[in-house]
């Protein structure tokens, strides 16, 4: 099972963790994974058509899972997976 680190903007939706373990070989999985665990994620992690939102941006390691295969990036049982929505600001 690899680690999953969710983001303070999720967690309410996520059961209040910080993180949690979820099985997967592929970001896609995991993030499947944690969206049965939790489904109030599924809305915010992926768009109608089942690709990730644009605004939400997911490491494997530190590694920006858009420069390598998005949803089919592998993830081994000792990785950490982050998830980062974007934040907009401004003012």
């Amino acid at each position: 099972m690899s680690a999953v680190r969710i983001p303070p903007v999720l967690r309410a939706s996520a059961g209040n963790n910080k993180q949690v373990e979820v099985g997967g070989d592929t970001v896609g999985a995991i993030l499947e994974g944690l969206a049965r665990q939790y489904p109030a994620l599924r809305e915010q992690l992926f768009t109608q058509d089942g690709g990730l939102h644009r605004f939400v941006n997911v490491y494997v390691n530190g590694r920006d899972v858009r420069f390598e295969q998005e949803l089919g990036t592998a993830v081994a049982p000792d990785d950490t997976v982050v998830i980062l929505p974007a934040m907009a600001g401004g003012g």
